[in-house]
């Protein structure tokens, strides 16, 4: 199996984009990840993925909170940023954000959810973290989504 031709079939899947936050022990913590969803209403439960060398998965580790940020259309810039190899706290620097549950949450997000790990869970290259929701709000706007490899919307900019 040909890894880069699975990255284009699965490149397919448009996605949203989010950035997952934690607080680790020098601060906040965040990366960028489309591999997040719903996993159950009874209770409230979010699954994602987070691969097993990402800083960040420290931080959820030592915490045992998270929070997903629904991005923005507008914020495509925190996306690159979030996904790149700096410091978090390049990463985080001017970047307008409040503390929920524990966990920095961005400003300008569409939607925000944050919650206590209950499973870290093996999946390959990545680990799989179950959180029980305890806080999310969702102030709406254009969604940034990740379709054939480039960021766009659902408006087709």
């Amino acid at each position: 199996m040909d890894v880069v031709e699975y990255r284009t079939v699965m490149g397919q899947f448009a996605t949203g984009v989010t950035v997952v936050t934690s607080a680790g022990p020098e601060g906040p913590a965040g990366l960028t990840t489309n591999a997040f969803t719903s996993l159950s209403l009874e209770p409230l439960l979010v699954l994602v993925c987070l691969d097993r060398t990402a800083r960040t998965l420290a931080a959820v580790e030592s915490s045992r909170k998270l929070a997903v940020n629904v991005l923005a259309r507008s914020q495509e810039e925190l996306a690159v940023t979030f996904a790149g190899k700096t410091s978090h706290a390049e990463k985080f620097d001017g970047v307008s954000h409040r503390e929920m549950d524990g966990v920095p949450i961005l400003d300008g997000v569409v939607a925000w959810l944050a919650g206590e790990v209950r499973e870290l869970l093996p999946g390959g290259d990545h680990v799989i973290a179950v959180a029980e929701v305890t806080s999310f709000d969702a102030p709406g706007g254009d969604p940034l989504v990740f379709y054939g490899g480039r960021y766009g919307s659902l408006a087709g900019g």
